[in-house]
């Protein structure tokens, strides 16, 4: 459950003041609710759609004062405690920011634990990056909301890997090309592969797939611990199109777990094949 205001604390907070503007809502019973969160960076990733831009929200939402900027999430990046994880409501990009620095809030709730994955994160730590006690501080840490992962999450099949999590099976050997390739070349990659392979139909993930790997305790790579995959790279090609630019594709920075974009004719990123 969503505040209808996307804006709703109507002017940029840093994410401490994010956190304590939540809990001033609660003390408040906003709504008639008492246990709004700042949304962890799996629910707020939920809202996008790769469709749309100017906002990235599904056609016909029924949200109000959607301000095509940053949006704070309560998740810390394990690239650097000292940042966050943001969507930009603009175009869709997910990436991480100092805490210091000052971007919206748009809260959420729910009852139960929903049916969206927790992100792995079980730890807290302030705007200077230090842990802190986790009891009471709001963030994605504390709550660790949401369906719990399977254990273990992957499960090693010869040369495919099956993720408990998604349901979906990736390619042991995560580097498809031995070497970065255009987008183009990249889908004609999975194509031969499939006529090598006709026991599978592989393909390449769109970006949601993609990103349903990312631990967000981790970084380089941001993949749960111990790596079952061989050759893993920086940077991945998916095989959706930016809405925004579309002679850009969407793209997983693996490194940091971070979701962008790249231009489909530049032989920048990585191909790593997944099948139902």
């Amino acid at each position: 459950m969503w505040t209808s205001k996307t804006n709703f604390a109507e002017f940029p907070l840093s994410w401490q003041e994010a956190l304590d503007y939540v809990r001033q809502m609660n003390l408040q019973q906003r709504y008639g609710f008492s246990d709004w969160r700042l949304p962890n960076r799996i629910e707020l990733h939920s809202l996008i759609s790769y469709q749309s831009c100017k906002p990235a929200l599904p056609g016909n939402h029924p949200f109000k004062d959607a301000f095509q900027g940053w949006y704070w999430t309560s998740t810390t990046a394990a690239m650097n405690p000292a940042y966050a994880w943001y969507i930009h409501m603009e175009g869709a990009r997910m990436f991480y920011g100092g805490k210091d620095q000052s971007y919206l809030v748009w809260p959420v709730r729910a009852e139960g634990n929903g049916i969206l994955p927790a992100t792995g994160q079980q730890d807290c730590y302030d705007s200077e990056g230090m842990p802190v006690e986790c009891s009471g501080c709001g963030q994605d840490g504390e709550y660790q909301f949401g369906a719990a992962w399977p254990q273990p999450r992957f499960t090693v099949h010869g040369d495919s890997v099956e993720d408990h999590l998604s349901g979906l099976h990736w390619s042991r050997n995560a580097n498809l090309t031995a070497g970065p390739v255009n987008w183009v070349d990249a889908l004609k990659a999975v194509e031969e592969l499939n006529r090598q392979d006709n026991t599978r139909h592989w393909r390449l993930p769109n970006i949601n797939e993609l990103e349903s790997l990312v631990d967000c305790v981790h970084a380089k790579p941001a993949l749960s611990r111990p790596l079952v995959f061989d050759n893993v790279q920086d940077f991945y090609w998916s095989s959706s199109t930016s809405m925004y630019e579309a002679d850009w594709a969407w793209v997983l920075y693996l490194d940091k777990g971070a979701v962008g974009v790249g231009q489909k004719q530049i032989a920048n990123f990585f191909v790593w094949p997944v099948c139902d």
